[in-house]
């Protein structure tokens, strides 16, 4: 892609995140995972609003990729998030991170263990819509450059005290109106979210680095269900405790 490939791009997302019509598609479909994050970066600067963290995949030898969660569409549990905001009304249990200092960007790679001495964790719920009329018909990169298809991001009160856990193997449930739809240990396709974490802020150190307070989620544990208006579901991470979402019709 040109620069003016990612700016034209960029101008059509940010513009249907406004509240502008669905895309069919990008004029231009990103090539690499660089061009899909360079996408996601200046679709940010022309709506100027401040990112309150990421979600982030690193599965197996797959180079690891970041969508941004744009702070405003962060929500502390219980959340009430009307459907139309986000009307495929997707949900992915997972658990994240929440930063408690900075890692800035430097030369040498951050340890897994640094990386989890500077977080907190927590059960959230990444919502998931998209900007594009058929999301499920558009190339990965695409969706990609989309902050893969995040919608907003709901958490519960972080734990200081949670190094302890099996993040592997820890056991979730996820209820849908009152039912529990799921109930198992693990499940994330990384096997590891502290390993995701650890590949997000090394991915950023070459950038501008990750600043306290911003969240990281690591991945689905429940696969992406599509609930409807009216909905109310319900992720448990035991130990990690409990992130609820309503939408509200």
């Amino acid at each position: 892609m040109t620069q003016e490939d990612i700016a034209a791009a960029a101008r059509l997302l940010a513009e249907a995140r406004r509240g502008g019509a669905p895309l069919a598609a990008l004029p231009v479909v990103p090539g690499s995972i660089a061009e899909a994050h360079a996408i996601q970066d200046a679709t940010a600067a022309l709506l100027g609003q401040p990112i309150g963290g990421f979600k982030t995949a690193a599965v197996g030898d797959d180079p690891p990729s970041r969508g941004l969660l744009y702070a405003h569409t962060i929500h502390p549990s219980p959340a009430r998030i009307p459907a139309a905001e986000v009307p495929l009304c997707g949900v992915e249990g997972e658990v994240a991170f929440r930063f408690t200092r900075d890692l800035p960007p430097r030369a040498a790679p951050y340890t897994r263990e640094e990386v989890a001495a500077a977080m907190e964790a927590c059960a959230a719920i990444e919502v998931v819509t998209s900007r594009f009329q058929d999301q499920a018909q558009r190339a990965t990169l695409e969706k990609l450059a989309d902050c893969v298809s995040n919608g907003a991001f709901v958490h519960a009160a972080p734990v200081a005290d949670w190094r302890g856990l099996d993040l592997v193997n820890i056991h979730v449930t996820l209820q849908v109106n009152g039912e529990t739809v799921l109930d198992q240990n693990g499940g994330n396709p990384s096997g590891d979210p502290l390993k995701v974490a650890t590949a997000l802020a090394n991915m950023l150190r070459d950038g501008a680095g990750i600043r306290a307070g911003q969240f990281a989620t690591c991945g689905t544990f429940t696969g992406l269900r599509f609930l409807k208006p009216g909905d109310t579901c319900v992720a448990r991470f035991a130990g990690l405790g409990t992130a609820e979402v309503t939408f509200v019709p």
